[in-house]
């Protein structure tokens, strides 16, 4: 059975000890004969505490149509409001160019940027964690494809020796009949 170290010398070229950590990780994999994929979705989901799952709710939440039909319906339903009791008691709870308004408008997007934020940088490590996982799996594909290579080198080279051990003593054994004079014709 043949050791990280082997490996690394044999496919890689390099020493074992000059190898990223990933790589490492990979070449053990391959000399324990271990598979590496796994479930990157149920690690992260595990990981994740309340508040970074409370962060990637709001940003899903905020980036979809139905908070964006609910922001118009508010909207529409403030100014209307203030126009129909403008209209029916001349006076206003937010006169133009509501101000009030504004200030939840403000304090909404105060709360929400930040919370995309954070949202979007745990999706960028697992956008992260992904691509390092994709990386090993494909280098250990890649390894495990040269090796099978290497198999089947041996193989057809042992075949091939084999044949010709076989073809010789074919030969020999022709040569043997035809001196005794058996199958002459």
């Amino acid at each position: 059975m043949r050791t990280a170290e082997d490996i690394a010398k044999k496919l890689l070229g390099v020493p074992y000890t000059s190898l990223d950590d990933l790589t490492r990780k990979v070449l053990q994999h391959i000399a324990g004969r271990k598979h590496i994929s796994r479930n990157t979705f149920k690690e992260d989901g595990a990981k994740s505490t309340f508040g970074q799952r409370a962060a990637d709710a709001v940003a899903k939440f905020g980036g979809s149509w139905t908070f964006i039909a609910l922001f118009a319906t508010v909207m529409i339903v403030w100014i209307g409001l203030n126009s129909f009791i403008l209209v029916s008691q001349n006076k206003t709870f937010d006169p133009y160019p509501y101000i009030l308004l504004n200030l939840v408008l403000s304090m909404l997007a105060a709360i929400q940027a930040p919370v995309i934020l954070m949202s979007q940088n745990r999706q960028a490590e697992k956008d992260r964690m992904n691509a390092e996982h994709d990386y090993e799996v494909n280098l250990k594909a890649e390894l495990e494809i040269i090796l099978l290579h290497e198999k089947m080198d041996a193989l057809r080279e042992s075949q091939w020796s084999e044949l010709l051990a076989i073809q010789t003593e074919q030969l020999t054994l022709l040569k043997e009949m035809r001196a005794a004079g058996i199958g002459a014709v």
